[in-house]
């Protein structure tokens, strides 16, 4: 299962209004790096035949079957990391340089 906060959703939604890709779903990837942890890529595409659906706080969010073992459980947020600076974060739990909120 994959997961949206709120202000992630918003975000996205927004997004997709900007730059007129209504309509289109949210596609998440991931690829494991040499060192192991995982460098993660999304953006706005058109579902695929194959492609596992999910719908998380209004947004349809798809992700190839390749990646899933390594997605599951993964909840994508918005966050002020700095003041004035709002970033996407993958807190993932199959990410070996996964902290979870709080323990750091």
């Amino acid at each position: 299962m994959i997961t949206l906060t709120r202000a992630a959703a918003e975000q996205i939604r927004k997004s997709a209004q900007e730059t007129s890709l209504e309509g289109l779903s949210l596609r998440l990837a991931v690829k494991r790096m040499e060192d192991g942890s995982f460098d993660y890529g999304m953006g706005f595409d058109a579902e695929t035949e194959d492609d596992l659906r999910f719908k998380s706080e209004g947004v349809n969010v798809v992700v190839s079957p390749a990646y899933m073992e390594m997605l599951n459980g993964l909840t994508l947020d918005y966050v002020e990391l700095e003041p004035g600076s709002f970033n996407f974060i993958f807190l993932n739990p199959n990410d070996p340089n996964y902290t979870p909120p709080g323990d750091g």
